[in-house]
């Protein structure tokens, strides 16, 4: 289940990555035009899906952690009192968002870099 959720948030980082280039195709040119080279814009795209992705996993972690620890709350009259987080797991699962995120972006960025500047910025 949980290889199924991250192939699942892979697909929705990179078509959210796609769609935000689509999407800002002027801007994307715009910054060409004044001198960011191709790697650099593949580089700002792909630091803005490991955000992406490091901010949703985050806001996961913590939601996961207080519900857990209400849950542990909650039962403690059958028996279940010890609330321990797995400290070296969430670590984990934090940078493997963090590469997931970077893997992700990568076709996106390509399809960013290869924009013909001229035609990006007479974009409507």
């Amino acid at each position: 289940m949980l290889g199924l959720a991250i192939i699942i948030a892979l697909m929705g980082i990179a078509n959210t990555s796609a769609l935000s280039i689509a999407e800002r195709t002027r801007e994307v040119g715009l910054l060409r035009a004044v001198g960011m080279t191709r790697a650099q814009l593949r580089s700002s795209i792909r630091w803005e899906a490991v955000i992406i992705s490091l901010q949703g996993t985050l806001l996961g972690l913590v939601i996961g952690t207080f519900f857990g620890w209400a849950l542990v709350g909650a039962l403690h009259d059958q028996g279940i009192t010890v609330f321990r987080l797995p400290v070296t797991s969430l670590r984990v699962v934090v940078l493997v968002a963090a590469l997931a995120g970077a893997l992700a972006a990568v076709l996106p960025s390509r399809r960013a870099a290869k924009l013909d500047v001229l035609r990006a910025v007479v974009t409507d």
